[in-house]
């Protein structure tokens, strides 16, 4: 029988399921020119450290150990673990013990009672041979789902990552925003008092201090939306580091307030090193191996199933009988059990389980496509922005002397007031 049963294990072995293969990845990126090629093991893991911010860096470690999405997500892998270490249970005999003690008393009329105690002990195994693959198909669908989790878990690591990232250089932004405009509320303060000055001595007309006062109402105007917008980044940074609004406030208060400044070149690799590092693909690809597994376990329901279960007992009327061999009793039995008739459930399980390999396989093509897209987009906006960032410098240069050299023929008499605060607001 073991000759046999191994025999037959080995001729029903499983393949592991595998991805199916994509249509050709691109050798290079459509948008890449001119950026210069990363090495393929460039460990990304603690990219925000490339920022130089050693507050960013505490505010994303602090997150990713406090926060309730990764926590969550954490238990997710545990939980598919335990899940898959009780599935690998089914591959292996069941064994059970028992013992007991029974005291009877016979009662006779006109006799004195009569008492004896029988005990007894067994052992039960029972184990189901997994001919057909469907034990280990299940067991192959709990090791992707475990697969799944874990690029879950780093998926919702990188997303808050990149969010905490977000929001931190939104909040330092709101506040260069700030202090921008709070230099040049104090340098119209300026003209609306010359303006003023002006009036009063007869130089000037009513209009033109009216016209500086209005200016100068409207650059306060802003200074409270941006006071709101930096207390709610705060706030938005707390709940992401699992912390109560203000939880971070004084680490926020203290070094630099600058906007972290990366890279002007960046490093790009190839897109199928692109397509191994992100989690998204890899969990789509878990799932599709998972839904593979599941299909293989529902077609296996087919075929019979050979379970095998024995006992080993003994009885005896003292306890140090039991283990005289006299006492003991034992027994095999090999069971061959398949489906006859079912109305065809086994059939319906079998496409419906092949109806969600299909969505998982396009789901993993979609993914693929969507990391190609997302990247290509980036570079889209790392380049075309770096052009504006260019012209945008020159302009404010411009801009900035623009403005000086107004206020200067404005003091100068050579021109009127709103020409002055067109160079102000174009600055």
């Amino acid at each position: 029988l073991a000759s046999s049963l191994i025999a037959g294990l080995s001729a029903c072995s499983l393949k592991a399921p595998e991805l199916p293969p994509l249509e050709s990845l691109p050798a290079a990126w459509k948008n890449a020119a001119g950026f210069p090629v990363a090495s393929p093991d460039r460990d990304l893991a603690r990219w925000w450290k490339h920022f130089g911010d050693p507050t960013l860096t505490r505010i994303i470690t602090d997150g990713l150990a406090h926060s309730p999405d990764v926590v969550s997500a954490t238990a997710r892998v545990r939980e598919a673990r335990a899940v898959r270490t009780a599935t690998a249970a089914s591959l292996f005999p069941f064994v059970s013990g028992s013992g007991s003690a029974a005291n009877r008393t016979v009662d006779v009329r006109g006799l004195p009672s009569v008492s004896d105690t029988t005990y007894s002990a067994g052992l039960d195994a029972s184990w189901e041979v997994d001919l057909f693959g469907r034990n280990r198909s299940n067991l192959a669908a709990a090791s992707a789902h475990v697969g799944a989790a874990a690029e879950n878990l780093h998926s919702v690591r990188a997303s808050l990552a990149a969010e905490i990232a977000s929001a931190y250089t939104n909040l330092r932004a709101d506040e260069t925003r700030l202090d921008v405009l709070l230099r040049n509320v104090a340098t119209r303060e300026e003209t609306a008092q010359l303006a003023e000055w002006r009036w009063e001595s007869g130089e000037a007309d009513a209009l033109e201090s009216s016209q500086a006062a209005s200016s100068l109402e409207q650059a306060r105007a802003a200074i409270p939306a941006l006071h709101q917008s930096i207390a709610q980044s705060r706030n938005l940074l707390a709940r992401l580091c699992g912390r109560q609004p203000g939880g971070l406030d004084s680490l926020l208060s203290s070094g630099k307030h600058r906007i972290p400044d990366p890279a002007r070149r960046l490093a790009v690799g190839i897109p199928a090193d692109t397509i191994r590092q992100r989690p998204d693909v890899r969990l789509a690809g878990y799932q599709f191996i998972s839904a593979v597994a599941r299909t293989r376990s529902a077609r296996a329901e087919q075929f019979p199933s050979l379970n095998l279960s024995g006992s080993v007992g003994v009885t005896a009327l003292a306890p140090e009988k039991l283990f005289d061999p006299e006492t003991i009793t034992t027994s095999l039995v090999a069971g061959l059990t398949g489906p006859i008739f079912d109305s065809g459930r086994i059939l319906a399980n079998i496409d419906a389980s092949d109806a969600v390999t299909d969505q998982t396989l396009q789901t993993y093509r979609g993914t693929v496509l969507t990391a190609l897209s997302e990247v290509e987009d980036a570079l889209i906006a790392c380049r075309r922005s770096a052009e504006r960032l260019v012209s945008l410098e020159k302009a404010t240069e411009l801009a900035r002397e623009s403005d000086e050299l107004a206020r200067q023929r404005y003091e100068a008499g050579e021109i009127d007031f709103l020409t002055v605060l067109d160079s102000q607001r174009t600055l």
